[in-house]
């Protein structure tokens, strides 16, 4: 329970420097209550992601009222590992929150292509909330031996993997298109 307490803390401050600094948008993670619970065997208990979720929900609420305070947006990078981890779940996250106008997301093709997610189309459905956006690289290429999971391998030998800037399979001119049509006017950042 301590180091809950400061860490809400530390956000707080992370919200008042970064409205000291004239910054716009913050990036964080969600946390993972239910992520251990994404492929399990056997199946969770009936309710066990819903209140997960409900209590996410709660711890967030009161610091993104402390961002909306400060005029920041939060940008929940939405990231395997993380429950925040495709466009499902932030609109689980999100619903929870009644729609709160500081959840907003760091919008990162490269875990979409480990994922298979289609990071086109998460453009058109999220764009009025993605507030940042990493420029990372990724490549996926299962085989009959391992798929998004990765069969346990080193980086190096697993079927998706990030990649140097231009040596994955992120549709770039696609992604600066889409963000441009809709009238992103955040960073483009390399990570």
């Amino acid at each position: 329970m301590a180091r809950q307490v400061w860490a809400v803390e530390q956000l707080g401050f992370a919200a008042k420097a970064s409205k000291n600094l004239g910054l716009k948008a913050h990036a964080t993670f969600s946390g993972a209550l239910a992520w251990p619970y994404l492929y399990p065997w056997p199946q969770r208990p009936v309710g066990l992601i819903e209140t997960a979720f409900a209590e996410l929900a709660k711890r967030w609420r009161p610091i993104l009222d402390v961002f909306d305070r400060h005029d920041v947006d939060l940008c929940y990078e939405v990231h395997p590992g993380e429950d925040l981890h495709d466009g499902a779940s932030f609109e689980m996250f999100l619903d929870l929150l009644h729609e709160h106008p500081r959840c907003n997301v760091l919008y990162d093709p490269s875990h979409f292509v480990l994922q298979q997610l289609d990071y086109l189309e998460y453009l058109d459905s999220y764009h009025s909330r993605i507030k940042m956006f990493h420029v990372k690289d990724a490549e996926f290429n299962p085989t009959g031996r391992q798929g998004v999971y990765g069969g346990f391998q080193q980086w190096i030998k697993r079927a998706g993997r990030f990649r140097s800037l231009g040596d994955g399979q992120v549709d770039f001119g696609g992604i600066f298109s889409k963000l441009t049509q809709y009238g992103f006017d955040g960073w483009a950042v390399m990570e």
